[in-house]
């Protein structure tokens, strides 16, 4: 607990600097997901195209409460969603082989400076993993690929700085997992990315938008989990609307079952930004 105490005194810091307008429930968040960052909430999917397997996210990230005066905000929020593994077979059905649960606390800060900004978002989260039913082959009746349930879970505190310079927005982080279970995965992730929209090329509410994002984890050894993105987003850059994008993925499986698999692949995304 005293290693949190500075990030603790850091948020009360920037609070009391906050004076100003109070808001409940405000309907844009403070600092917007980090696109390209897996443990961010989403709705919408992820077709794998060299297999048979697609991701389903449900849930979202909201500000509870907003404060601030002039171009410096603060906010408190709550994050709840779920990022499901399912497989593709015939006659429609999909099969639900993992799902993971993330929910927890965040607060973030962030001044503006003319078309440039800069803060942080702090978060408090929890993650649990588990197989489903999708899991289990009912014809050998055994688990697929001999893969047996495992407990795997873990609390960590995430602080993510950033620094946006009109549409490009840098950002590095650190994660610290204060449990974790198996107890030998590495209690520290290094993280670092960029995202990018293109204002101003079709002159409507269509935007272009590239971003990455790389992890650096010990599971057994450092390891690098690297997530690129490419697509096209229609609504606000900053805000609400709906993409369309291509994904590469090459790093460990974030599904928690499955944490010490490598792997890379191809992937066409679609996603409602709330």
């Amino acid at each position: 607990m005293k290693k949190f105490i500075p990030v603790v005194l850091l948020i009360i810091n920037v609070s009391l600097k906050a004076q100003g307008s109070f808001q409940l429930f405000p309907s844009e968040l403070n600092v917007q997901p980090f696109t390209a960052n897996i443990l961010e909430a989403k709705l919408g999917f992820l077709f794998h195209t060299s297999n048979n397997e697609l991701r389903l996210d449900i849930g979202n990230s909201v500000d509870l409460i907003r404060w601030g005066s002039g171009d410096e905000k603060f906010s408190v929020g709550a994050d709840l969603f779920t990022y499901t593994l399912l497989r593709s077979e015939s006659d429609f059905h999909f099969p639900v082989d993992a799902v993971d649960y993330l929910f927890g606390l965040n607060a973030s800060w962030k001044v503006r400076q003319g078309f440039d900004s800069y803060g942080f978002r702090f978060r408090l989260s929890h993650i649990s993993a588990h197989f489903v039913d999708g899991h289990f082959d009912w014809e050998t009746n055994d688990w697929r690929d001999g893969k047996k349930p495992r407990v795997y879970s873990r609390e960590f505190v995430e602080l993510i700085p950033f620094y946006q310079i009109k549409s490009w927005r840098v950002y590095a982080g650190f994660t610290y997992l204060f449990h974790v279970d198996p107890e030998y995965i590495g209690k520290d992730i290094y993280q670092f990315g960029f995202d990018y929209f293109y204002d101003g090329f079709f002159k409507t509410n269509l935007y272009p938008f590239i971003a990455y994002d790389i992890r650096l984890q010990h599971v057994e050894k450092y390891t690098a989990t690297h997530n690129l993105m490419a697509g096209l987003k229609f609504g606000k850059s900053n805000g609400r609307g709906v993409s369309l994008y291509v994904n590469y993925f090459s790093g460990n499986n974030f599904h928690g079952e499955y944490f010490d698999k490598r792997e890379n692949y191809f992937s066409i995304g679609f996603n409602l930004d709330l």
